[in-house]
């Protein structure tokens, strides 16, 4: 189970993996011990999976991103998903509850590139409807 100081340590990671022990536990008033066996203890538990490396946005290649809530035929959906996999454009796909079924984010360097796909989407066998919603910006990513 997660305490308050488990969520600090990790949102501080996600801002900053390559931040030491010592950093940490300045930043958050805690011992260096506590901050290194805190760590290790969600290692060992696989709630901190792993670290990565998040890439810049190349400002001479933005990217445009979309967010498709997809509704799809309960039978048709491994198939739709089968399909969906061929689009490099396709960043994440959710399986969610509601009047949609999938939640898929995606992007490209130009919209035109996210409207062939959407269109392209709509004419799966399995798909019933599609909502398409451009993202403006990001407020919180921890990605």
């Amino acid at each position: 189970m997660q305490d308050a100081l488990d969520r600090k340590i990790i949102t501080a990671l996600q801002t900053n993996a390559r931040q030491s022990t010592a950093q940490l536990a300045a930043q958050l008033n805690v011992a260096r011990t506590t901050i290194h066996s805190r760590i290790t203890r969600m290692e060992n538990r696989g709630v901190i999976k792993g670290y990565t490396v998040r890439l810049g946005v190349d400002e001479d290649r933005p990217q445009v991103q979309i967010t498709i809530l997809v509704a799809v035929q309960q039978p048709e959906t491994q198939s739709v998903l089968k399909r969906l996999e061929l689009y490099p454009e396709i960043k994440l796909c959710l399986s969610v509850n509601g009047e949609f079924d999938l939640l898929i984010s995606a992007e490209a360097p130009r919209i035109e590139d996210l409207d062939i796909l959407v269109d392209e989407m709509a004419e799966i066998p399995g798909v019933i409807r599609t909502n398409t919603l451009v993202v403006f910006g990001r407020k919180i990513d921890r990605t």
